[in-house]
């Protein structure tokens, strides 16, 4: 009798009973991933309005998760950075500097882009097109001109019918006469040893002053805001393996230079 009831003990089944309100448990987390995916491109509105139900699906209220706290990843930044003006409210005289700069920049933006108009329309005129380009980026106005418009080969004198070239440039900056200017010589990369010229470091720079020089026979403009300087070939523009690449290496470069920049006129 002992034996039979022992196998009897061993013939019972285990409650299984538990596997239920697991069932229902992972049922209930697939849906919350199936919605938050769902969800993440949402607006605040429609996120508050899912947490809510979630909370209620498994709370039966609002109170472990206090829904109402809940503040979209956006909305906190933009309330941080509310709070941080709020408390440190611009005075009157930090505004009044942010709109001096604000109009400074945009007094500058017009001007540089006036002066590119003009010198465009100079260059279209006179069929300069191969031979001079414009180009206006946030640190400067950058006019370019090609070696061969203005000197012979190895030569730092500029040529007779060139000289209107600069005479005509001269009469623009002077619309603008506020402004620092730069004069650039650039080479290539061929080696030049002259008694005039011993490096192309030298040819560069011989050219950027005479260039300047010729600038600055109008009156109208402040010899103390310009400046010349010799690169030499260590600023290429294009590979001075081919002859189209060097030609383009050879120029002056007279760069109009922004008093301020644009991210300078930012409201922190």
């Amino acid at each position: 009798m002992s034996k039979k009831k022992k196998h009897e003990d061993h013939e019972e089944h285990v409650d299984e009973s538990w596997l239920i309100p697991y069932a229902d448990l992972l049922t209930l987390l697939l849906a919350l991933f199936i919605i938050l995916f769902a969800s993440s491109q949402l607006d605040s509105k429609k996120y508050d309005s899912i947490m809510r139900s979630l909370n209620n699906a498994f709370t039966g209220g609002e109170a472990p998760f206090a829904v109402s706290n809940l503040i979209p990843i956006n909305d906190a930044a933009n309330s941080t950075k509310n709070n941080n003006s709020n408390q440190n409210p611009p005075t009157k005289q930090e505004s009044h500097v942010d709109s001096q700069l604000a109009a400074k920049l945009q007094k500058e933006e017009k001007d540089l882009q006036e002066l590119k108009k003009s010198m465009d329309a100079f260059i279209k005129e006179n069929g300069l097109t191969e031979q001079l380009t414009t180009k206006l980026d946030q640190d400067k106005l950058t006019i370019t001109i090609s070696d061969k418009a203005l000197f012979d080969s190895g030569s730092a004198t500029i040529k007779p019918e060139s000289q209107q070239i600069a005479a005509n440039m001269s009469s623009l900056l002077a619309q603008y006469p506020n402004y620092q200017v730069e004069v650039a010589g650039h080479t290539d990369n061929i080696p030049i040893k002259r008694a005039d010229f011993e490096t192309n470091w030298d040819l560069s720079a011989k050219r950027a002053v005479n260039f300047m020089k010729i600038l600055l026979v109008n009156p109208q403009l402040q010899p103390s805001l310009f400046s010349s300087i010799g690169f030499g070939e260590y600023r290429p523009v294009a590979d001075n393996a081919t002859l189209e690449g060097r030609a383009k290496n050879r120029r002056v470069e007279v760069s109009i230079l922004r008093s301020i920049k644009a991210r300078d006129a930012i409201v922190q």
